[in-house]
């Protein structure tokens, strides 16, 4: 049975920096998602699309030149995680209305009328997972958060119904790690995806 791997000696989730996405660090982003846009040329902009957008900008950088688009935008998009200045992960992070995907969601629906903002998905550098980056990211976007008066914190993670779930599946987050980051759950309108709730 493969184990998980220990943290290393110096425990880099308290060496962690974290910092908005912006036409600053976009260079930063891109190195961080890679050849594939992170996976599958997706871009994070799977929840922003509608399907048949998302399927076509795979093709020829559109992903990516959306997601460029809404960064010199200023519009909010997600927070990088770094250690010692290289990028190791990405969250997800914005008002939830501008997920179209998420609003349209039967199982996801709103519960009230209160602005939120929503994390919807992370990417982790294969070399830092497993290693709680996970929990870091979480508490580095609520204290992001804190400083933007932002009340309410969104998101919709996994509850596994597997003892290991392959690494591409973890990509909207594992309950256990927003648990550990204090989230609660708000509704479980489905089992396995209960929304939960950070309220600052």
């Amino acid at each position: 049975m493969k184990k998980t791997p220990q943290l290393p000696d110096i425990n880099i989730t308290e060496e962690m920096t974290f910092d908005p996405l912006n036409t600053g660090n976009w260079g930063k982003f891109v190195e961080l998602f890679g050849a594939k846009g992170a996976c599958g040329n997706c871009w994070c902009m799977y929840y922003r699309l509608k399907k048949a957008d998302f399927a076509e900008g795979k093709i020829n950088d559109g992903n990516k030149d959306a997601m460029k688009e809404l960064v010199w935008s200023g519009a909010p998009t997600g927070v990088i995680g770094f250690y010692g200045g290289v990028p190791i992960a990405w969250c997800a992070f914005a008002p939830r209305e501008h997920y179209p995907k998420i609003e349209n969601s039967r199982v996801h629906k709103r519960i009230d009328q209160k602005p939120v903002w929503s994390i919807s998905c992370f990417f982790i550098d294969k070399q830092y997972r497993r290693m709680g980056v996970s929990v870091a990211m979480l508490k580095g976007v609520i204290n992001y958060a804190r400083t933007q008066g932002i009340k309410i914190i969104e998101a919709y993670p996994t509850i596994p119904t597997q003892e290991t779930l392959p690494d591409a599946f973890a990509w909207i987050g594992l309950y256990k790690s927003f648990e550990r980051a204090g989230f609660t759950i708000v509704d479980q309108t489905s089992k396995n995806r209960p929304m939960v709730r950070y309220y600052l």
